[in-house]
């Protein structure tokens, strides 16, 4: 495995979500600091203010995940599963190179952290 293929990506990758989460909080700050006193339009720049604060939440998370493969790079555990420390499948790593579980395991997961469907005759 190329390690510092995936480190170069993780690296650019950490500089992009970095710029776009500062822009993105920047965003927002400005929507409120700029809100006219109208009701109409404050409501409008509250909703540009939480699409913003949200894009900045959702890159700030995945720049954490960055941040932690590029931990794992450093110490030496990059690409293997956090599970059991068996390989994370190359494809997996080309398409998310700061995934740190194997499908199997990520599968697993996922499974367990989605509600369970009928059992209170809920859907």
């Amino acid at each position: 495995m190329d390690i510092q293929h995936y480190k170069k990506r993780l690296l650019d990758l950490e500089k992009t979500l970095s710029a776009r989460t500062e822009r993105a909080l920047a965003g927002g700050r400005e929507q409120f600091l700029d809100s006219a006193h109208d009701t109409g339009d404050a409501s409008v720049s509250d909703v540009a203010a939480a699409d913003d604060f949200t894009e900045a939440e959702l890159d700030s998370t995945i720049l954490k995940q960055v941040q932690e493969a590029l931990d794992r790079i450093a110490g030496g555990t990059f690409g293997k599963c956090l599970v059991d420390g068996g390989p994370i499948e190359v494809k997996r790593l080309e398409a998310v190179p700061w995934a740190p579980y194997c499908l199997k395991h990520q599968a697993l997961i996922e499974a367990a952290a989605q509600p369970e469907r009928g059992r209170s005759g809920n859907l």
